[in-house]
């Protein structure tokens, strides 16, 4: 396996009403990804000043290409994207390559 690392900035926002349904849906995937080989940690937050929206940061092993190559294909994550049009209206992804890390030891930057 590779030293080389990517991390997904997700932002969601959530339907009116359906934050907390989200939330259930959210963290069973987070169980079931954090199982994989390449997966590193995941972070979810609320963000203080958009009360409807939950952003996770997750940190994996290899590269974007490599992830989409083979973890957005499980089985598991079909299922979770099958449910999202219920209960978000929006979702922005943003790829990051780790470059430098302090208080922690989760990259290799």
């Amino acid at each position: 396996m590779s030293n080389q690392q990517v991390q997904l900035n997700i932002r969601f926002k959530a339907k009116p009403g359906k934050k907390e349904e989200f939330r259930k849906e959210l963290s069973s995937l987070i169980e079931e990804m954090s199982s994989e080989r390449a997966f590193i940690s995941a972070i979810v937050s609320d963000d203080l000043d958009q009360p409807d929206d939950l952003i996770i940061y997750e940190t994996w092993q290899g590269t974007r290409d490599r992830w989409l190559a083979e973890e957005f294909i499980k089985p598991y994550r079909k299922n979770y994207e099958g449910r999202l049009g219920d209960l978000i209206v929006d979702r922005s992804v943003s790829w990051l390559q780790p470059t430098g890390e302090w208080g922690s030891h989760i990259t290799h930057a």
